[in-house]
């Protein structure tokens, strides 16, 4: 398969990717101090709440009715009016949509037949918008409840979404192990999401998805009047929020555990309260929502410090920052700059590379080896020799052969300029870049734009406004970081490679302090002065991502793939682990080697034959820590899980995902 078919390919895969009458009394106590009830301080924290009935042949909870088939269907289920989508419209393409960039839902992908549920499960919706102190911009909760929610058991499942995604981003984790178990199910976009804001119109993201001039108020996300008068394009709130949600994941988990409660109070009330000492809370996520979920374990409920609210964590693949490790955007801006070259390593036997930027992996090369970051040999010498630089360069900084072979993927599609740019801005607190040629005092550094774009055969992307259409299906299409559904990432507009790719060495300076070209005079030292100035706020901002470790005795499972390309886990759950045991935290490990970061990928042949999914992983860590805490079951012991990926063309067998037992 060429790079461009498996770049087509894995596009589509990834954009088109609770009713019991028994007494509280009768309930189980959980095993430790009952904690203070603080549902009324959490009420103030919620408004624009929401209530919605998903039940009938076409409607459910897991997936709005469109089943195992349904989510397998390569188009979107449709809008009757493209331009003005009713609100049950977008929350089943969103649901579609989250479903396929998360979940290998291929037939022979074992989704459905070896683990996994998309069983229909009609019940009740509640969300809102969820306000931390000190915020900015709320973020979106939501909480399913099922109409056969156990009452005997009485659980919440918790999780934030992967990555940016929108609310619904951790459908295919939490809700899809929760909701049939009978229990509810809380969601947080983690103060990221797909509430895209368009400035040339003025228009943003209601409650319910619907889209709505910013005059008449009541939108997920808008940035300050400031920025809208002097702004054109697109805005997004993980990166141009100015919050730094990511310094805040755990305590958005939290609060929307907070909202479960409160979801339940109002679907059960004469079995209310529900509170962290009677309602057992499991929090679960994957990649940005595993981090999320692993820094809400260091928090104890709010106005009972060091009391546990939790019960049990599971984590896969997280991206996580401890002291002493690599932070994301420390190995992102790597990457950026030396990934596309070092996979030309030909002994190194990755996926063909073509970057979604237009330029090529020899252009990178080039570009690295003429900012010196490949030593002085390379300087002069051909791209073998330059690749070769670039990988051991990588090796030497932490990179295994493994993931840099499935990194290959997220060059591909541009992930980790997307990434870097997203992450600069959110760390540095900047505001939304102004059109390129314009002079933005208050980010001199991330020189990126976001915009609709208009595509010309032979012509490069250029920017312009985006149709009604075009924004009326953000809310429901967005994974969260542009590019995608139809908004594009724009630097400098620039004729020569060297000059495109200049902000990716930006993006690295704002990590290092050091200048990466050889600009002198005056004017340069001006730029000296903004770099330090920048690189200041965006160390701030890293910095107060860092995790702490959780509580002592609280259950905690984390999985991840040993071919992990985006968040490797030798920058993250390896060194995690090693923190919290040495607190002394119960921590279990899952290493599984043949396992990348994207199962949503795994439908294409070529990768299906490599790679095995993490999320029947995922699925068995919460059935061992479900047995844990019902029947006091051990946890799982720490594993190194040897896989055999299964032959092209092959169903996938249990045998080949060698589940410990």
């Amino acid at each position: 398969m060429s790079a461009q078919s498996l770049r087509t390919a894995a596009a589509s895969a990834a954009l088109v990717l609770l009713a019991g009458a028994a007494s509280p009394m009768a309930f189980a106590a959980k095993p430790q101090p009952a904690v203070p009830d603080t549902r009324q301080e959490a009420a103030s924290m919620f408004s624009a709440e929401r209530q919605t009935e998903h039940r009938g042949e076409h409607d459910d909870l897991l997936s709005a009715g469109l089943g195992l088939d349904g989510l397998r269907a390569m188009a979107p289920p449709a809008f009757a009016d493209a331009a003005h989508p009713t609100a049950a419209e977008l929350r089943r393409r969103a649901l579609w949509a989250n479903w396929r960039g998360i979940a290998d839902l291929a037939p022979g992908g074992g989704y459905g037949e070896l683990y996994g549920s998309v069983a229909r499960v009609p019940g009740r919706e509640f969300s809102a918008f969820a306000t931390l102190s000190g915020a900015r911009q709320p973020h979106r909760v939501l909480v399913q409840v099922p109409d056969a929610f156990d009452a005997k058991k009485r659980c919440l499942v918790v999780s934030a979404s992967s990555g940016s995604r929108g609310i619904y981003g951790s459908i295919a984790v939490a809700g899809a192990w929760g909701l049939p178990k009978g229990c509810a199910v809380a969601y947080t976009d983690k103060g990221a999401g797909t509430d895209y804001f368009d400035f040339d119109a003025g228009i943003g993201v209601r409650a319910d998805g619907t889209t709505g001039p910013v005059a008449e108020g009541g939108l997920a996300f808008a940035p300050d009047a400031g920025e809208r008068e002097a702004a054109k394009g697109v805005a997004f709130k993980h990166a141009h929020s100015r919050d730094n949600p990511e310094a805040d994941w755990g305590r958005h988990v939290r609060q929307a555990a907070q909202f479960g409660l409160r979801a339940l109070d109002r679907a059960f009330p004469q079995q209310a309260p529900f509170t962290f000492a009677n309602t057992r809370v499991i929090a679960v996520g994957i990649s940005n929502g595993g981090g999320a979920v692993l820094r809400a374990a260091e928090l104890g409920d709010e106005g009972a410090a060091g009391q546990g609210w939790l019960d049990a964590v599971v984590a896969g693949e997280p991206n996580v920052y401890v002291e002493g490790a690599r932070p994301l955007y420390d190995y992102t801006t790597e990457a950026a700059l030396l990934m596309p070259c070092a996979l030309l390593h030909k002994p190194l036997g990755a996926m063909p590379v073509a970057p979604a930027s237009g330029d090529s992996a020899e252009s990178f090369c080039t570009h690295a080896a003429g900012l010196g970051l490949l030593g002085d040999a390379a300087r002069e010498a051909g791209t073998e020799v330059r690749a070769q630089a670039a990988y051991e360069r990588m090796r030497a900084s932490g990179w295994s052969d493994e993931a840099l072979r499935a990194g290959a993927l997220s060059v591909n599609f541009d992930l980790w300029r997307a990434v870097a740019a997203t992450y600069a801005s959110a760390y540095g607190r900047f505001s939304a870049a102004q059109p390129p040629g314009t002079r933005n005092p208050d980010q001199p550094w991330v020189r990126y734009a976001y915009s609709a774009g208009q595509i010309a055969p032979g012509a490069p992307i250029s920017a312009r406004a985006a149709s009604e259409s075009e924004r009326a299906a953000w809310w429901s299409d967005a994974s969260g970081i542009p590019p995608g559904a139809g908004v594009y990432l724009f630097g400098p507009e620039a004729a020569a490679t060297e000059q495109r790719l200049a902000p990716l060495a930006g993006l690295r300076e704002l990590w290092s302090g050091q200048r990466l070209d050889e600009q002198s005079g005056e004017q340069d030292a001006g730029r000296g002065a903004a770099l330090a100035a920048a690189q200041q706020r965006v160390r701030k901002g890293i910095e107060a991502t860092r995790a702490s470790a959780p509580r002592k005795d609280l259950p905690i499972v984390v999985v991840h793939g040993l071919d992990d390309g985006l968040i490797p886990p030798a920058f993250s759950s390896a060194p995690y682990v090693a923190m919290a045991r040495e607190a002394g935290a119960q921590v279990r490990y899952w290493q599984m080697r043949n396992v990348q970061h994207f199962d949503a990928f795994l439908g294409l042949p070529a990768l299906s034959a490599r790679y095995l999914p993490l999320l029947p992983y995922v699925y068995e860590a919460l059935d061992r820590v479900e047995a844990h805490l019902d029947r006091e079951q051990p946890l799982p012991a720490d594993a190194l899980i040897e896989t055999a990926p299964r032959a092209q063309g092959q169903a996938l067998k249990a045998a080949d995902l060698a589940i410990p037992r």
